[in-house]
């Protein structure tokens, strides 16, 4: 058996797998790139050197890169700076920031509560605008980890990386030609908290608006649960809580965004999904924005009552040394798809974002057991079921 790991070697050596195979592989077996447009064949290691550069050379053009960050030892008063651009929504800008300000504090107020042990907040911010305030706790009573981050970001983007982030094809290059940057603005919240006892659920979410200086806005953002054991009537509290909300603003939002969240939480390379759902959804921008803004307000305000009873419920539960093993394997899961699949941190990636906040959301330790399958009729068994089947949870 593999023994767990901790977040650096397993991140890390996650991370380098995906990243290196395809240059190991194909070294090994003598294999090279095509050739490129002198006619000359280059060897595949050499291929990988030359989107490392192009990518340290696509933050430059960006205005942000991995070390423009900042450290402040206050957060200001706001990050959003002072634009006269034209179409430029500044007034939405603040109250969203406004907002996962207010909805940080609330929630780390809370978890702290029922820890026992306090956040560490890191603030810094960028010479162009915008910046971060991270909170995260480490080895607490209850929670393993647990991350709270807001982030401001003006940076540009290419057009095609742009777009390869939306959902629906969304012209999120409207106003500009063919080829030339899109400068953008965006503005989010993001959590993931792993308590320590395995029948306790992991919990994510994430709310967040963009603003391209073309005058194209949208907003996006979800919450989402994934537990090790399944306790129907938790599943079913965290979906209800949510399909609350949703049929408050529209009676069609939590079927489409409870569909979208099983969708795109999946693990496509696994045939199964992260964890149980809740919902999910990007490009809002077919109604007034102030509906919309009310909408993500009401979703990070349902993040406690939501998620928090159903760790104050099992976060005494006696477990056994193969269940804490079961945890850290659905762990890796979560490793999986975060560095894999997940948009949020593709865009991080891209747009040269601070590392420590694009990575919080990995656990601390995490576990990969050769061709592990739960036994027949295991509690273990059951859960895969769901997650190879997404079922209804809401009334």
């Amino acid at each position: 058996r593999a023994s767990p790991a901790g977040s650096t070697i397993a991140s890390l050596l996650l991370m380098l797998s995906f990243a290196v195979l395809g240059a190991s592989t194909a070294l090994l077996a003598g294999a090279s790139a095509p050739a490129g447009a002198n006619g000359v064949v280059r060897p595949r290691a050499a291929v990988l050197l030359a989107e490392a550069a192009a990518t340290t050379d696509e933050q430059k053009a960006s205005g942000i890169s991995w070390d423009s960050h900042q450290y402040v030892d206050q957060a200001p008063e706001s990050l959003i700076r002072d634009d006269d651009l034209q179409g430029a929504n500044q007034d939405m800008r603040r109250r969203f920031e406004e907002n996962c300000r207010r909805a940080q504090n609330a929630i780390c107020k809370a978890v702290s509560e029922l820890d026992g042990a306090e956040f560490r907040e890191d603030v810094w911010t960028r010479p162009g605008g915008g910046g971060g305030i991270s909170r995260v706790l480490c080895n607490g009573n209850v929670f393993e980890k647990a991350g709270c981050s807001l982030s401001v970001v003006y940076g540009s983007m290419p057009q095609d990386a742009l777009q390869s982030a939306t959902s629906r094809g969304a012209d999120r290059a409207k106003g500009y030609a063919p080829g030339e940057r899109v400068p953008f603005f965006a503005c989010g919240l993001s959590s993931v908290m792993h308590p320590r006892n395995p029948m306790a659920p992991t919990m994510h979410f994430n709310y967040r608006y963009f603003e391209t200086d073309g005058g194209v806005w949208w907003f996006g953002g979800g919450s989402d649960i994934t537990p090790a054991y399944l306790f129907e009537e938790d599943i079913a509290h965290f979906h209800q809580t949510y399909k609350d909300v949703c049929d408050t603003h529209d009676p069609e939002y939590y079927a489409r965004f409870k569909k979208w969240a099983d969708e795109y939480f999946t693990i496509k390379h696994r045939g199964e999904t992260r964890g149980l759902g809740g919902i999910f959804f990007d490009d809002q921008n077919d109604r007034d924005p102030e509906a919309i803004f009310a909408f993500s307000k009401e979703c990070l305000d349902s993040v406690v009552p939501a998620y928090l009873p159903l760790v104050a419920k099992h976060k005494d539960d006696s477990f056994t040394q193969q269940q804490k093993e079961w945890q850290l394997m659905r762990r890796g899961r979560y490793v999986e798809f975060n560095l894999v699949y997940d948009r949020g941190t593709v865009f991080g990636l891209k747009t040269g974002g601070r590392i420590e906040s694009i990575l919080m959301s990995l656990p601390e330790t995490a576990r990969w057991e050769y061709s592990h399958e739960p036994a027949a009729g295991s509690p273990e068994a059951e859960i895969m079921d769901a997650f190879k089947t997404p079922r209804e949870w809401a009334k």
